[in-house]
């Protein structure tokens, strides 16, 4: 609570949700939510967790040059980790399970953290080619009037996938250069880690280093993509059960365009659950489809809501089991 980027996040939630709901009716809002049929939530829900199931068999295939993990072993510890990015600012869930993932199979912290963030810049990837395949249908929707944070879908898509095709080739020379790439960490540290601390600071980064190694092959990259690509059409698949519980109707692609958008407007600081930076992208670009600004927002809110709050008492009760209390604090990145 007294940290700057918890009320930063705060803040921008509460921008976007006033630009989300300013200019509708909601009262027709919620006559769309009590007129919903909610059991389409039910096979949407079903997809979203086998979608679960194959990120943490996707995290079994990262892990497996540090020790091979059965998935059934990893699904918990990735439940956990969305329900703490669900819960707690600026994605602690990420660290919360690399933190029992040393405390259940003895990896390291830091080349866990290594495989989580080789995870997010797939996804990023898979987002941006959600969004690029969709161009054409921008055009046409006249995409400059939606925009992100100030930036019109194309740009920020645009800018989106400069950032993630650097961070990607750079992890990708680090895994397939491993000796070049210690030299240079080597070289970096020294010149720039206070020496009181180079030797703590170096044993990290070797750690982490050793987090890239599943992206030394083509084939082993490869693997990594496709199976992004199939956990975020899964996801889609359940933005696509969704909709028929509000009665109307946009193509499969289109609701891989809204996926594609959503998901990069989150990578944006916001109150825990991502709350505006769903919302307010997802209303605007169903409303630019022609969707009644009630249905738009009903579909959005309930949509946040199934992806929110299964996965999260789900993480809860597998969390309880570990024994963990909510206000424990993380321990420190030291490892032995």
């Amino acid at each position: 609570m007294k940290r700057w980027q918890f009320w930063l996040g705060l803040v921008i939630s509460a921008v976007f949700l006033y630009f989300a709901l300013r200019k509708q009716n909601l009262d027709q809002v919620w006559a769309t939510l009590l007129n919903a049929d909610y059991l389409w939530l039910l096979p949407g829900i079903a997809v979203y967790f086998v979608g679960v199931w194959v990120r943490a068999w996707r995290w079994h295939y990262l892990l497996r040059p540090l020790k091979k993990i059965p998935t059934n072993k990893m699904f918990p510890i990735v439940t956990i980790g969305y329900m703490g990015n669900n819960i707690y600012p600026a994605r602690a869930g990420e660290v919360l399970r690399a933190v029992i993932l040393k405390r259940h199979e003895a990896v390291p912290i830091s080349a866990s953290l290594a495989t989580i963030i080789v995870e997010r810049i797939f996804d990023a990837v898979v987002m941006l080619m959600f969004v690029f395949l969709n161009f054409p249908e921008l055009a046409r929707l006249a995409g400059k009037s939606v925009s992100i944070a100030g930036f019109s879908i194309r740009d920020f898509t645009i800018l989106g996938t400069v950032v993630a095709v650097v961070v990607l080739v750079i992890f990708l020379a680090a895994a397939m250069f491993p000796v070049a790439t210690e030299k240079v960490v080597r070289y970096l540290i020294g010149k720039v880690i206070p020496a009181s601390l180079r030797q703590k600071t170096l044993d990290l980064s070797m750690r982490f280093l050793t987090g890239l190694e599943s992206l030394r092959s083509p084939q082993e990259a490869l693997m990594i993509f496709v199976t992004s690509v199939v956990i975020w059409l899964l996801e889609t698949g359940k933005y696509w059960f969704v909709m028929h519980a509000f009665h109307f109707q946009v193509t499969f692609f289109a609701l891989m365009l809204m996926n594609g958008i959503v998901n990069l407007a989150t990578t944006l600081p916001s109150a825990p659950g991502y709350v505006g930076t769903f919302d307010a992208p997802g209303i605007a670009l169903l409303q630019a489809y022609g969707i009644p600004g009630a249905i738009a927002t009903g579909y959005t809110l309930v949509l946040h809501a199934a992806l929110w709050l299964p996965i999260t008492l789900l993480g809860a009760f597998f969390f309880a089991r570990e024994g963990m209390k909510w206000g424990q604090k993380l321990p420190e990145m030291t490892e032995t």
